[in-house]
């Protein structure tokens, strides 16, 4: 009878055996892929962060170097120290000077047929005395016999004051007064001085400032005030100007 009782058929039990073998293989490699994919993932996201990073960084670098109005600010090293120029210590308005040159080269700038494109911005300045506006003449700086012009000059009388030359440097308030031939220091603005309840006083973006105004530097759409009158007189002081598109 025992000869009767079914032997187990050869190689079925190792057939299942190595099935689940295979299978586990098969499962073990699917675990590492996955694995591998979501390192792949998270390698790609980093160096897409990482990535931009590094753009907004130097988006943030070439923005900081440009000026407000798209001027390239790379002006660097000390402020020019104001240089005593011309003689015009009357009263208000004060016209611009028959030699338009002459003031420019004293303060170390450069008069030239061309404009200068390399450092090109704009600043505004307004003078007021006691109380009322004085204009800033057109063509300081601008040499018209000659048919030539200062880095540093104004077109108009509108107090917008051009920036337009062929090098990086920085600019002061005092070299356009020399443009302008009008005495300017601390305690002076052509024949109006401090003293006997009068003051002079600077503000820049409508805050006071203290020292010498003819120090104050030039900057890309910064407005310069300088307030001439009695101390404890009220005067609206403008902290912007609206420069006209472009500038």
């Amino acid at each position: 009878m025992a000869g009767n009782n079914p032997r187990p058929t050869a190689g079925s039990g190792g057939k299942s055996a190595k099935h689940t073998a295979r299978e586990r293989v098969a499962a073990a490699r699917a675990v590492e892929a996955r694995k591998e994919r979501r390192r792949r993932v998270t390698f790609i996201s980093s160096v897409g962060v990482i990535g931009a990073a590094l753009i907004g960084g130097v988006a943030w670098a070439v923005a900081a170097n440009s000026g407000s109005d798209g001027s390239d600010a790379k002006a660097s090293g000390p402020l020019p120290a104001p240089v005593a120029f011309g003689s015009a210590t009357a009263l208000p308005p004060w016209a611009a000077p028959a030699d338009a040159s002459a003031g420019a080269k004293a303060a170390g700038m450069k008069v030239s047929a061309m404009e200068g494109t390399v450092n090109h911005f704009h600043a505004h300045l307004d003078v007021i005395v006691n109380g009322k506006p004085v204009p800033v003449p057109a063509n300081l700086g601008v040499d018209q016999a000659a048919r030539a012009m200062s880095e540093l000059h104004t077109h108009d009388a509108s107090g917008v004051v051009h920036i337009e030359a062929p090098a990086h440097r920085r600019y002061i308030l005092g070299q356009l007064f020399n443009e302008w031939a009008v005495k300017l220091d601390a305690q002076q603005v052509g024949g109006l001085k401090a003293g006997s309840g009068k003051q002079l006083t600077a503000y820049v973006d409508g805050k006071k400032v203290a020292g010498d105004p003819a120090s104050i530097e030039l900057t890309a759409h910064r407005e310069i005030t300088l307030v001439y009158g009695a101390a404890d007189a009220s005067v609206k002081v403008p902290s912007s100007y609206e420069f006209p598109s472009g500038e």
